[in-house]
């Protein structure tokens, strides 16, 4: 028989929320920083980082907030 050992959903919903918020922010700040690049100018790259980091930042620290949220009530 090939017996196979139960699958963690919680740990892999972990692990794939964990991945999804850093492509999340991969996406934002390369992407966008190329995009405005490539538009506008490579020296407004420097510029728009000032309002692409703070984004980022509200964005993990949400995240964060809502994963320690769910750590508490359990």
């Amino acid at each position: 028989m090939n017996q196979q050992k139960p699958t963690d959903m919680r740990a892999y919903r972990k692990r794939s929320e964990r991945n999804m918020v850093i492509g999340v922010v991969a996406l934002f700040l390369v992407v966008g920083t190329v995009i405005i690049g490539l538009v506008y100018d490579w020296a407004a790259v420097f510029t728009a980082l000032i309002c692409l980091v703070p984004g980022v930042g509200a964005f993990v620290l949400i995240w964060l907030f809502l994963n320690g949220l769910e750590r508490f009530l359990e």
